[in-house]
């Protein structure tokens, strides 16, 4: 399914796209070499420990999102921490850096002081082990909370995953496998484009990311973990314009269980190895890598969602005829956040009601969110919190292709209950709404809530 561009009058297919076409491979653009191995963190001796580095002998471009949880882990604040200190004006957010690492199995969150001596000693051997300063190491963990990081075993796992680096399909792979928690399958997007060269001809520029997180999923400003990379060249303050409007119509919209994670990270990283021309604020380029960046992200957000903890079908929710797009993003959120649409669609339940009153109940996110999807600080300072306009009269629904209700014609319309329910029972169910109100379109992701979610839930320490 593609993301949606403009309205559409027919409810019973998803909206049309301009977004560039992924495939789900891991490929590594130029530049960047990855690696992921088993360092014993986790007691089930999984794959726990991933390096995706710049093989260039450069730093590369990096822009980032972090969690807003207040409870934000050692290697967020680290991060940020590092991302300052190569370019103090861009708040922690965007700079320069030449290696990730991430850790499974051990959040690191809520470890105190000694979390955050943990997370630096890992950053440093990192650093030693490529020949980097430690200003230009980012760090990611994930896994239970409280728990701290067993340093020996990271490091002499670095020393063993450093000299296995490479650029192959099958690296990228490794270093996706080893985010993954509860991740039943590792998650790679890849797209490309053509950016114009330093020399005038047209240069191919690969985006690829990996990602991992299937429960403590409703972000803002991130999701779980994620790291994208691009070969285009780029400086930090660009990519950051780039990768902010992106996540708030990709990552931004996904929820599984209505947990913001204390871990959350997204980093997009440039290494500028394709020898394109370097992209322009608000030029054809950035434009153009702008798109490739959202593709794939939101491919990424698709198989979190699909992937749901316990989850059986991935809920895709679209919106169009919206005040503007912030508005119809707000209504597609709220119906796949609700509880009551979850159940009713792992139960393949037809039933409309609860998905009028979610998207009656929905509401914009904070100002930080709606400014990251184009509103000026003003406007987001303004209008967040606020209920979503919705008029009952005008608002049209559809279950997997189904018109269930029509405000224009009085409201619930009759339908073939028995053939809805069968045409529930797929792998992803596209919920359609219409709020004929203006332009805005929007879309959202998240999945049926199981018994199988709360089992998992109910033992995840034990």
């Amino acid at each position: 399914m593609t993301a949606p561009t403009v309205a559409s009058d027919d409810l019973s297919a998803a909206l049309p796209s301009t977004l560039p076409p992924v495939t789900r491979t891991p490929v590594l653009p130029a530049g960047f070499v990855a690696g992921g191995l088993s360092a014993g963190i986790k007691a089930s001796g999984r794959p726990d420990l991933a390096i995706i580095a710049v093989g260039t002998g450069r730093p590369a471009a990096v822009a980032a999102l972090f969690t807003r949880n207040r409870m934000a882990a050692a290697p967020v604040r680290l991060s940020q921490q590092h991302l300052l200190a190569t370019e103090p004006a861009g708040r922690g957010r965007r700079g320069w850096a030449s290696a990730v690492i991430s850790t499974s199995g051990s959040a690191n969150a809520a470890t105190g002081p000694a979390g955050d001596t943990d997370q630096a000693e890992i950053a440093a051997a990192l650093a030693a082990a490529l020949g980097l300063e430690p200003r230009h190491t980012l760090t990611l963990s994930t896994g239970v909370i409280g728990k701290r990081l067993p340093v020996p075993r990271v490091t002499d796992g670095l020393a063993r995953l450093v000299p296995t680096l490479g650029d192959q399909p099958e690296a990228l792979l490794a270093a996706a496998n080893a985010l993954r928690t509860t991740d039943s399958t590792a998650k790679a997007a890849t797209t490309i484009v053509e950016l114009p060269g330093t020399h005038g001809m047209p240069v191919t520029v690969r985006v690829s990311g990996v990602a991992k997180g299937v429960g403590m999923i409703h972000p803002g400003m991130a999701t779980m973990l994620a790291v994208l990379m691009t070969d285009a060249t780029i400086e930090p303050q660009t990519l950051e314009g780039l990768l902010r409007p992106a996540a708030a119509r990709t990552w931004n919209q996904l929820t599984v269980d209505g947990d913001t994670s204390t871990n959350d990270t997204v980093f997009l990283l440039a290494s500028g190895a394709a020898g394109a021309a370097p992209v322009v604020p608000g030029s054809p380029a950035a434009i153009l890598l702008g798109e490739a960046v959202t593709a794939v992200a939101r491919d990424l957000a698709r198989q979190q969602a699909a992937d749901g903890e316990g989850a059986g079908t991935l809920i895709t929710c679209q919106v169009s005829g919206a005040a503007d797009d912030p508005e119809a993003r707000a209504v597609a959120r709220a119906v796949v956040a609700s509880s009551l649409v979850k159940a009713a669609a792992h139960g393949g339940d037809p039933n409309w009601g609860r998905i009028a009153g979610a998207a009656g109940n929905a509401a914009l996110p904070a100002a930080p969110l709606l400014e990251n999807g184009g509103l000026t600080p003003a406007e987001a300072a303004a209008r967040a919190g606020q209920q979503v306009a919705l008029d009952p009269d005008l608002l049209r629904i559809a279950i997997a292709g189904y018109p269930v209700f029509d405000g224009r014609a009085g409201g619930p319309l009759p339908f073939d209950r028995s053939a809805a329910r069968a045409a529930m029972d797929a792998s992803e169910l596209l919920i359609r709404l219409d709020l004929g109100l203006g332009a805005g379109t929007g879309e959202a992701f998240g999945c049926d809530l199981t018994e199988a979610y709360v089992r998992e839930n109910a033992e995840y320490t034990t």
